[in-house]
């Protein structure tokens, strides 16, 4: 079988960061990767065998892509889905299926399902176009199509703030009253296999909307870590997904977990997983999507992950500052992503902190937070 694997042309949509990570993974078993982004100096071009440039939001492009490939999958969930319906029918596979990526590219649909399937959730309100407004305030606005990264969601204080927003579909969310923010990744094969990775807690750069950093294990109790993985893995099969899924959740004050969004890919919330976890998220993608059997989720260190962010108010091309520090700190490990050119909040990187405390790799990290900046 694995010499039939190593046998499969395999696409990408995406190269960004993540895409960048898939091809490292996959090129420790020599899988042979094509990578389709529109930006020639992507992350992932010089780590994947074949690049083509092209959108992957294009569907004459995703069908020219797809033409000689034998399996397709996604690193970002914004892709023409009707060229992957069409390669589907051609027999191409595809993971996740598109149905599933036209579900998720709406969080209107996606908020819907949560209801339809009794996935705990926020209340929320769904609107096509600015008809009318917000019953009271504070309430959470998210753009329906096309939110990515922090864009696309808003903090509606009044009247005036909602005036502000777009005229697109969107749908307005309760506001949650959060005691922590828990992400789980979640990984099924077509045979049916699932496997949970341990929660993380997610704290987050409240002017960026972005992730600042994260613990794993998350401070939570047991029992609460227990419902977050089977809420994650009730997900994944109710969805009947092929691949990885990263499910964010809200934990209430109430000590209630509310499900957020999900994404059916790699996710920043497990790029820790190369040093800390048996099996890293971009390995066990890559075992998800070939049917191979699923890899061992075990915690081999806790740790504390960084986003390095550029610094605000500059872009330009990247300058790294202090970063020798990071070879001076035990347990550090830091992951560039190969983008020339820095702006506001881009991510640029990531650092992961692995100590046999937790409490020692946040102080660690929080030391290195202070001083490495991103400038031009």
């Amino acid at each position: 079988m694995f010499n039939q694997i190593r046998n499969l042309k395999i696409g990408i949509l995406g190269g960004g960061q993540l895409g960048k990570m898939l091809c490292l993974a996959a090129a420790d078993w020599d899988l042979n990767i094509a990578v389709l982004d529109p930006d020639p100096n992507c992350s992932a071009r010089t780590y994947c065998k074949n690049y083509t440039q092209g959108h992957f939001n294009d569907y004459d492009t995703v069908m020219s892509f797809g033409q000689s490939l034998d399996v397709l999958t996604v690193e970002i969930e914004h892709v023409n889905t009707a060229a992957l319906r069409d390669l589907q029918k051609q027999g191409k596979k595809v993971h996740p299926d598109p149905a599933l990526l036209e579900l998720i590219q709406d969080k209107s649909k996606q908020k819907k399902w949560y209801v339809e399937n009794k996935i705990p959730t926020e209340r929320f309100d769904f609107q096509y176009f600015k008809l009318s407004k917000p019953s009271h305030y504070p309430m959470i606005w998210k753009a329906a199509l096309g939110g990515y990264d922090g864009k696309g969601v808003a903090l509606l204080k009044d009247e005036s703030d909602f005036d502000k927003m777009p005229d697109v579909p969107f749908l307005l969310e309760h506001l949650t009253d959060i005691d922590k923010e828990i992400a789980v990744m979640v990984a099924r094969n077509e045979r049916g296999e699932v496997v949970t990775y341990p929660p993380v807690e997610m704290v987050f750069d409240k002017e960026a909307n972005l992730l600042d950093y994260q613990l794993c294990p998350a401070l939570i109790d047991p029992k609460t870590a227990k419902k977050a993985r089977q809420l994650a893995e009730n997900i994944i099969k109710k969805l009947n997904l092929c691949g990885l899924l990263a499910v964010e959740l809200f934990l209430n004050k109430k000590g209630e977990l509310l499900v957020n969004e999900i994404a059916p890919r790699p996710h920043n919330s497990g790029h820790h997983t190369i040093e800390t976890i048996e099996t890293s998220q971009f390995e066990q993608h890559w075992r998800a999507v070939l049917n191979l059997p699923l890899g061992n989720t075990r915690l081999l260190s806790p740790s504390v992950l960084l986003n390095i962010l550029g610094e605000k108010g500059q872009t330009g091309i990247a300058q790294y500052e202090n970063f020798d520090h990071v070879f001076q700190t035990a347990g550090a490990h830091l992951h560039l992503y190969g983008k020339t050119t820095t702006k506001p909040f881009r991510k640029m990187g990531h650092l992961t902190v692995a100590d046999k405390s937790l409490e020692k790799a946040l102080e660690k990290t929080l030391n290195l937070k202070k001083i490495l900046k991103v400038t031009t």
